[in-house]
């Protein structure tokens, strides 16, 4: 799909979900792994990298300061060994849609010390960048906002060479931030986390060889980080994003399939709640052939026909699951009983207030529900929602949003439109390949 403008997508009624497909790369990694990798500048070749419009402008940025970045005619990504320092760069560096590409090149060129600036699309534009903006500053980095917000401006500084910071709200981002703004400027760097996040960063540092320890004290997780490091490049396998799977396990379940096998999916056990929740409504998914690839742990899932239930869902599992809400939303609206979901107001400042986003197409679709201050109460229905007449719900612009309206689909009598398909690039580039794959077409 790529190049191609989705706009909107329709969807198909009656569908029978079932086979096997490969999941794409985790999006996360595909982007840390490029950040690192150029960072050691040392040839390597990366398999299993997300083509999609996320990483593929973290790429872009990298390579307007100086990396050597390309894509094979194999599919393949190669860093190739550079011959010069990074550069300060005239033009913006432009994000696009990523929250994950921006946080993270800031701490990258704070801790390289470059001058430079960046952009994004109308989306990312309105996402508050404070949180990683501030413990930059705190580290000395010289860099200017609007109020939070891009445009965004670096000014070569000197970081500090020890730097210790709690954050005060759990942030995998902000997290990886600070650490890569400490490898980059050779610093001793100890972050604390209220509870543990995503730990990503922390395991590709390990794989490259840094000198990295986590411990725990008092329920906190604290990451150390030396300021002595030579990491030691090689061939490294991204693993499948377990947040895209997690809209094809959706869609077997919702859709009664017979058997549903998602090969490659990754387990980080700080990204594996999503599958914690729906074995929690019922579902019978089975773990198999687990392994280890480039240091992250996958599996193959195999989906199995379930009866799901309401849960509640609150607390530390929230973080672990924020990306995943608005597929679940769709899981909980067409199982037994009330979900409920609290403690995630972080919803309301992701690429849309996805919580009325997921709100919006609900009252299109007639699903009971209640939008709260920090979650949503749905009343689940397991039957089919039977339409008088098509119906056409707006993705906000927001690739999840538009995905998991696409897979409530399955379980709607009239087919549905979603508008505005086209952001759906940013994480799943062949969506629409896979679905086909499985028995589920859309259409244009």
């Amino acid at each position: 799909l790529q190049g191609r403008k989705l706009l909107n997508l329709t969807t198909s009624v009656n569908s029978k979900i079932q086979g096997s497909v490969r999941c794409p790369g985790d999006k996360s990694i595909s982007q840390r792994v490029l950040m690192i990798g150029a960072l050691m500048n040392q040839a390597m070749k990366i398999d299993g990298f997300l083509h999609g419009a996320d990483p593929l402008s973290t790429m872009s940025s990298l390579n307007q300061i100086g990396a050597k970045i390309t894509i094979g005619k194999d599919g393949l990504v190669y860093l190739n060994k550079r011959d010069r320092a990074f550069l300060d760069c005239k033009d913006s560096l432009d994000l696009g849609n990523s929250g994950t590409g921006l946080r993270l090149m800031l701490g990258l060129t704070s801790g390289i010390g470059l001058n430079l600036s960046f952009c994004g699309d109308k989306s990312l534009s309105k996402r508050p960048m404070g949180r990683a903006i501030n413990p930059l500053v705190e580290m000395g980095a010289n860099i200017e906002s609007l109020n939070g917000k891009l445009p965004i401006s670096l000014s070569s500084a000197k970081l500090q060479t020890k730097f210790t910071y709690e954050l005060p709200v759990a942030s995998a981002q902000v997290k990886s931030s600070i650490l890569l703004a400490g490898l980059a400027a050779k610093a001793e760097i100890q972050v604390i986390e209220p509870i543990q996040t995503r730990d990503h960063t922390e395991r590709m540092l390990k794989n490259f060889g840094a000198k990295i320890e986590i411990t725990s004290k008092q329920n906190k997780n604290i990451i150390n980080l030396s300021s002595s490091n030579f990491l030691q490049a090689k061939d490294y396998t991204v693993v499948g994003d377990i947040s895209s799977a997690s809209f094809l396990m959706v869609a077997a379940l919702i859709s009664h399939s017979e058997g549903l096998e998602i090969q490659n999916v990754g387990m980080n056990p700080s990204r594996t709640g999503v599958l914690q929740v729906l074995k929690k409504m019922g579902a019978n998914i089975e773990i198999k052939n687990q392994r280890l690839e480039s240091g992250e742990p996958c599996a193959d899932l195999v989906v199995k026909k379930s009866k799901l239930k309401g849960v509640k869902l609150s607390g530390d599992i929230i973080p672990n699951i924020i990306d995943e809400i608005p597929i679940l939303s769709i899981a909980a609206a067409f199982a037994e009983g009330e979900t409920l979901i609290c403690d995630a107001a972080e919803l309301r400042v992701k690429e849309s207030d996805r919580l009325q986003a997921v709100s919006d197409g609900f009252k299109k679709m007639g699903i009971i529900h209640k939008n709260l201050e920090d979650g949503m109460s749905i009343s689940g229905n397991a039957d089919s929602l039977s339409l008088k007449d098509s119906i056409l719900i707006e993705s906000h612009d927001d690739h999840r949003i538009a995905m998991s309206f696409l897979i409530a689909g399955l379980k709607c009598s009239k087919p549905i439109t979603v508008k505005n398909c086209e952001n759906i690039l940013t994480s799943f580039p062949n969506f629409i390949e896979l679905t086909s794959a499985i028995g589920y077409k859309l259409e244009k």
